[in-house]
């Protein structure tokens, strides 16, 4: 990196100074005055050149701090030393590299300062209608902050999970933003004074042009302070619903350490054949949230109620498990997960990659999907120590990992619709119609519980299972459209059909 180009020769004072004195036939008084003269500048010469030398690698170092931080010094890979990922995996989730557009030219009417809520997906969805909005609002998006209060407490900021740069140049031709207030306007805000509202839930962008532009124009700063599912699905016009595409697939990038890391499981992953990526979401959050119990043990079920309880914000605290899982509800658990795959034939020895955190119940609950499935790995198994040792106590860095193992697998199974689920199903729509296996769970439920009690043979429930999820294995089809039931309409984020190549479409492109 830091390299000393030598030449041949210099010239000094006009004359050419070539080593080997002797060779000239110099002698007596003047040679020896020559001679130590020439010494002393040779002397000066290499102290000069050391301290630019030293110089050019402090800067270099310098550099490398501000792109690497203190990761360079956990582990990172760096520019010293060749990485074991490969460069032979390339990531689906990063787009062709192209020149970035001109900036946007506009008369700005304010700021735009956002606060997301929730796990990352619910917070990737966010920032792409916060974009959206900003764009045609002609306001200045300030960079979002992210939620760092909720169950997971992830003290991450927006540049440790995307490349905050090229998010912002990327989009430089829709929106400016900024990573910061001008100095003025963030002393206001330091000083509190700031409206801050949470928006309207499923608004369309006429909402925000009648409500929410005119106090940004009243009050020059305008702060929501809520952003999860506040733009709608449906309804809008075809350029807003592009660019939050061009928002999700383009722009919001992971950081390259993130990237690394990801290219580093998939090369892992694909050196031992198709792997299949399992979000299963049965977790103690999840359960605890949802009030699903199946399967728990009475400490299990008390433990899951007390934590219910805990979280003011989740409203919902007598729920009956029973009735919410045979109405499709609740997440499958991995006992019913182990028994659909093998009802779907799935290879009882393909790699089946478990994207998600800490299974509720350890290795007890996980004993029938080991049996049925012997190769289960995690990004814990696959990685060491050191390369997930910045990642701990990191839930969003963690899950972006996920992210992109699930985008590159050869098949996509999520056993709840959370929002990790819906955002990589409609990515995998994007790259393709990648095979997504959307689990009917209302209809698994029955069918296992028939087959537990006797009243199915095993043929008859794969039949069934397989007849049901024919057409639910991430193929084209249309977003379900409710009037006046926005909540219960198909999620864009799932399906943005707006943007995809659709098989009679072959020219259509965002």
């Amino acid at each position: 990196m830091c390299k000393l180009e030598q030449s041949e020769g210099k010239k000094v004072g006009g004359r050419e100074w070539i080593m080997g004195l002797k060779s000239l036939g110099l002698s007596g008084e003047k040679s020896k005055n020559s001679m130590s003269s020439r010494s002393k500048m040779k002397l000066w010469m290499i102290r000069a050149t050391t301290t630019i030398l030293l110089w050019t690698c402090v800067v270099q170092l310098m550099t490398l701090e501000e792109m690497w931080g203190p990761r360079a010094l956990k582990g990172w890979p760096s520019c010293f030393m060749a990485s074991d990922s490969a460069l032979d995996v390339k990531l689906s989730s990063i787009p062709v590299q192209v020149a970035n557009p001109p900036k946007r030219v506009y008369k700005n009417n304010g700021y735009l300062m956002v606060s997301c809520n929730g796990g990352l997906n619910q917070m990737r969805a966010a920032i792409c209608d916060m974009v959206a909005i900003a764009r045609y609002l002609n306001v200045t998006l300030v960079v979002p902050e992210l939620d760092k209060t909720s169950f997971w407490a992830d003290p991450s900021e927006f540049q440790d999970i995307f490349d905050l740069n090229h998010f912002i140049t990327s989009l430089r031709g829709e929106v400016r933003i900024l990573k910061q207030l001008p100095p003025r306007l963030k002393r206001r805000v330091e000083r509190g004074v700031v409206y801050s509202m949470p928006p309207i839930s499923w608004s369309d962008i006429s909402y925000y042009h009648k409500q929410i532009l005119p106090l940004i124009q009243k009050y020059k700063i305008v702060h929501l302070n809520k952003t999860d599912a506040r733009l709608a699905n449906n309804g809008l016009p075809s350029e807003i619903q592009k660019l939050r595409c061009r928002v999700n697939f383009s722009a919001l990038r992971f950081t390259p350490q993130i990237e690394e890391l990801g290219r580093r499981v998939i090369r892992i992953l694909r050196q031992n054949g198709p792997f299949l990526v399992l979000h299963l979401r049965y977790e103690m959050d999840m359960l605890a949230f949802s009030g699903c119990t199946q399967g728990c043990n009475e400490e299990e079920v008390e433990e899951l109620t007390r934590m219910r309880y805990a979280y003011p914000w989740w409203k919902e605290k007598v729920i009956n498990s029973d009735l919410k899982r045979k109405d499709g509800f609740c997440p499958l658990t991995p006992e019913e997960t182990a028994i659909t795959l093998k009802a779907l034939d799935i290879d009882s020895n393909i790699q089946i990659y478990i994207a998600a955190g800490e299974i509720y119940g350890g290795a007890r609950r996980m004993e029938s999907m080991a049996a049925a499935f012997p190769n289960l790995v995690r990004k814990e198994t696959l990685l060491g120590p050191s390369d997930l040792g910045f990642f701990q106590n990191h839930s969003s860095q963690m899950a972006a990992l996920d992210y992109l193992v699930s985008l590159e697998s050869d098949i996509f199974v999520p056993t709840y619709d959370g929002n990790m689920a819906k955002v990589v199903e409609g990515h995998r729509r994007y790259l393709g119609f990648k095979k997504t296996i959307l689990l009917d769970r209302k209809l698994i439920v029955d069918l296992v519980d028939q087959y537990n009690s006797g009243s199915l043979s095993w043929d008859e429930f794969s039949s069934s299972v397989k007849e049901a999820h024919e057409s639910r294995m991430g193929n084209p089809t249309r977003r379900v459209v409710i009037p006046d039931r926005p909540k219960e309409e198909d999620y864009f984020y799932a399906n943005p059909e707006e943007c995809l190549q659709q098989p009679d479409d072959p020219l259509s492109i965002i």
